[in-house]
């Protein structure tokens, strides 16, 4: 039978990322938007919560706890119930360093998860986003090419979160007619990192545009050696966090939206006893759990080790629909006060537009 019932674990995890994202995230979202930028300060918070760490095997300095996608689902949700670029922020490491567990050789498991074991906030991120019309990351305009022992990467990657910082890039290009992943040092000759892009949202979030000019890799860079790596398991990954924390930043536009339609009067009246704004909520309450169940779906498949691309994509898409219209809900319900700052309502809503158009910036 199953059961949607949280085991005591996974209550214990979500109340403690729900206090963090209360306590720590949700006052400053509004201060990191406004500077464009995330405070030292939130990223050695976050680090000192052992997300990334304690999931790594203790073999290269890591907690050796086995990781659990259902329940890192469940903390992703809480995370960007707190603020989804913050969110973003914290665990763009856990994306590369899950990559390197997965599918890494032994060598690049000790050459790079140490890395991640340290008590400072050390970034690497995942390239995946390009910057061309319909982009299928199934079939990437980047491309590798054999030369000698090794390769020459050609090709554009956007949006790559903590670019500013990372050491290292994970870029996922097509080789010979398929998909392989390529772990590009930030120094590589060839290589490019822009200035911070300027998006419409997720502004806190630091991503960059990298250019990769004819970089020259050796064997080694390539994700699991000469036996390569599953890149579709990497999306499925990929697609259920973005999923899950899309749920998060329902949930919090859901639960902002609800108290002020019943504190707000409009003819002597609370306008959530008002048919209009009360089916519009009750159709965002749904909404969001409906989601939610899809996410737990494709987790709790990536969980067992099944192919879970089917799922991953039902949860990504839903999540992107759903997510954005409830934000535009939640527009609507506050009326002329949710365009304004005072209210994190238009945030959100710019999170909602801006997360639902990306692929490969979360990992689960």
């Amino acid at each position: 039978m199953i059961s949607f019932k949280l085991e005591e674990e996974q209550e214990i995890a979500r109340d403690a990322l729900r206090e963090f994202a209360t306590e720590v995230m949700r006052p400053i979202a509004r201060e990191c938007d406004e500077a464009e930028k995330i405070s030292e300060e939130f990223l050695a918070q976050s680090w000192e919560l052992g997300l990334v760490s304690t999931q790594l095997p203790e073999a290269y300095g890591g907690g050796g706890e086995a990781r659990s996608p259902i329940t890192n689902a469940i903390i992703l949700e809480e995370l960007a119930w707190g603020d989804v670029a913050l969110a973003i922020a914290a665990l763009t490491p856990a994306t590369f360093a899950n990559a390197i567990v997965d599918h890494g050789s032994d060598e690049q498991k000790q050459a790079y998860l140490p890395l991640f074991c340290g008590e400072a906030y050390h970034a690497a991120a995942i390239a995946v986003n390009e910057p061309t019309v319909a982009f299928d990351p199934s079939i990437p305009r980047t491309v590798a090419e054999p030369k000698g022992d090794g390769f020459v990467i050609s090709g554009v990657k956007s949006f790559v979160p903590m670019g500013d910082r990372a050491s290292h890039f994970l870029v996922v290009a097509r080789n010979n007619g398929g998909l392989d992943a390529f772990i590009v040092p930030r120094d590589a000759t060839g290589l490019s990192v822009s200035k911070n892009e300027q998006n419409l949202g997720l502004r806190a979030l630091p991503t960059s545009t990298l250019e990769l000019e004819r970089v020259e890799l050796p064997a080694s860079a390539r994700l699991g050696g000469a036996a390569g790596c599953d890149v579709r398991r990497l999306l499925d990954n990929s697609r259920t966090a973005l999923a899950a924390a899309m749920v998060g930043l329902s949930r919090a536009v859901l639960e902002y939206a609800v108290p002020y339609a019943k504190e707000r009067e409009a003819f002597d009246q609370a306008i959530a006893q008002k048919q209009g704004i009360a089916f519009k909520l009750a159709d965002m309450h749904i909404e969001t759990e409906s989601t939610r169940w899809l996410v737990w779906k494709a987790a709790a498949q990536l969980e067992q080790g099944i192919d879970a691309t089917r799922a991953a994509h039902f949860a990504r898409s839903y999540a992107a629909e759903q997510s954005m219209w409830i934000a535009d809900q939640g527009v609507q319900v506050l009326g002329g006060h949710g365009f304004i700052r005072e209210h994190l309502i238009e945030l959100w809503f710019r999170s909602a537009r801006t997360i639902s158009v990306l692929e490969g910036t979360l990992g689960i």
